[in-house]
C-alpha cells in the first residue's frame, strides 16, 4: 500500500497532527510568549512593556477636585507631587506583584505603641495605640502629668483608621504612624472593636458604615487635646468609614484635615468588582479568611447572635456578611447593608 492510499485511510485527527509538524517550532515559541505576555497584562496586569515602550515616563496623575475651591486650589499649589507623574518600579509593574512583595518582603519598622483603652457607652471597648516623637527618637514614651500641660499641647494629632480585620500591628499601619511621629506628630492607631488584641465587651460590632465609634473617639480626643490639631487617615474600610462619618456631620467634625487611602466609596460596585475577574476571586478568599479568624476569636459572641454555621461556610466576603454583619447590624439584605453603609451616599 503506497503512501497516497495510507494518507486517504488516515483519520483527520492524523492528518491534523501532520499538518501541524509542519509549522516550524519557532511558530510555536512565538506564539506561546504572545499568550504569555497577554496573560501578565490582562490576568497579573504587569504593564512592563507599556512602561518600556513609554520609556518609563510613567503616568499623568488624574485628579477629580472642584476646581472653583479655594482648598483645592491649595492643596495643588503646595503639593507638587499631585503634579506630576506616577512612575512604577520597573520589576514591580503590577498591582498584584506590588501586593505580594509588600506582603513578604515589606519589613514593618520598630514601633512600640503606649495603649490606652477606650470604654463606649454601650460597654464596649476600644484599644488606642499611641506613637509620639520621642517614642521613635529616644525609645521612650513621653509622660507627661500635669493635666493642664495636656490641655495646653498643640502637637497635632493624627487619627489613624484601619482596613477590614487591620490593627495597629498592620506593617502599613505601623509604616505611616512611625514616619508620622518621626517628623513630630502624636499619631493613635484605632483599632476597630475586637481587634488589636483586645475582647468584645458588648453586643455591638463594628463594619463598613458603623461611624458611631469614630465620632466618640474623635470627640474624647478633641477634649483631652483640646488645642491640638486634629487629622485622620484611614484605609480602605477605614477610609469608608471616616467618609461617611465627614458627610454626616459636615462643619461640625473637629477636624481639620482627612485623607482616604484606597476607599471603597460604593460598596456595591466593589462587591460586583471583587468578584469580576480570578485574581480579584483570590482577594475575596484572603479577606474571608481574615473575617473568619475575626470571627472565630470571638466565636461565644458571635455564635449566639448570628448564624455561626453560615459563618464557618462563608465562601466569601458576601457570604460573610449575609450570615454575620448584616444580622449584627440589623439589615434587611446584604445589598441593603452596602447600600446604606456606602460613603458615597453621605456626601
Amino acid at each position: 500500500m503506497d503512501s497516497g492510499m495510507l494518507a486517504a485511510n488516515a483519520s483527520p485527527y492524523d492528518r491534523l497532527v501532520q499538518a501541524l509538524a509542519l509549522i516550524p517550532i519557532s511558530y510555536y515559541l512565538f506564539a506561546a510568549l504572545f499568550i504569555f505576555l497577554a496573560f501578565l497584562y490582562t490576568f497579573l496586569e504587569i504593564h512592563f512593556l507599556h512602561d518600556l515602550l513609554t520609556l518609563f515616563r510613567g503616568y499623568p496623575v488624574t485628579l477629580t477636585y472642584n476646581s472653583s475651591s479655594h482648598l483645592c486650589q491649595s492643596l495643588l499649589s503646595n503639593c507638587n507631587i499631585l503634579r506630576g507623574r506616577y512612575s512604577v518600579t520597573p520589576w514591580l509593574s503590577g498591582p498584584h506583584l506590588q501586593t505580594v512583595f509588600l506582603s513578604v518582603f515589606g519589613r514593618a519598622p520598630p514601633v512600640t505603641y503606649r495603649r490606652h483603652l477606650f470604654l463606649t457607652s454601650d460597654g464596649g471597648t476600644i484599644a488606642l495605640d499611641w506613637l509620639t516623637y520621642s517614642d521613635v527618637t529616644e525609645g521612650r514614651s513621653r509622660v507627661i502629668d500635669d493635666s493642664a500641660a495636656i490641655k495646653r499641647d498643640k502637637t497635632p494629632i493624627m487619627i489613624v483608621i484601619p482596613g477590614l480585620t487591620s490593627d495597629s500591628s498592620s506593617a502599613y499601619a505601623k509604616h505611616l504612624a512611625f514616619n508620622m511621629a518621626r517628623n513630630g506628630w502624636n499619631v493613635v492607631v484605632s483599632n476597630h472593636r475586637g481587634l488589636g488584641g483586645v475582647s468584645l465587651t458588648s453586643d455591638c460590632f463594628y463594619n463598613a458604615g458603623y461611624t458611631e465609634d469614630l465620632r466618640k473617639l474623635i470627640d474624647h480626643i478633641h477634649c483631652e487635646y483640646p488645642e491640638a490639631p486634629l487629622f485622620a487617615v484611614g484605609a480602605s474600610i477605614g477610609a469608608n468609614i471616616l467618609v461617611k462619618y465627614l458627610g454626616e456631620d459636615g462643619t461640625n467634625t473637629p477636624l481639620v484635615g482627612a485623607a482616604a487611602i484606597c476607599s471603597p466609596w460604593d460598596l456595591l460596585i466593589c462587591d460586583r468588582f471583587i468578584n469580576r475577574k480570578p485574581v480579584q476571586k483570590m482577594y475575596d478568599r484572603a479577606l474571608t479568611v481574615g473575617l473568619k479568624g475575626y470571627a472565630q476569636l470571638h466565636q461565644s459572641i458571635l455564635s449566639r447572635l448570628a448564624d455561626w454555621e453560615g459563618i464557618t461556610k462563608s465562601r466569601s466576603v458576601r457570604d460573610f456578611d449575609k450570615h454575620a454583619t448584616r444580622i449584627l447590624g440589623k439589615f434587611e439584605t446584604v445589598d441593603t447593608f452596602y447600600r446604606r453603609s456606602s460613603s458615597v451616599n453621605h456626601g
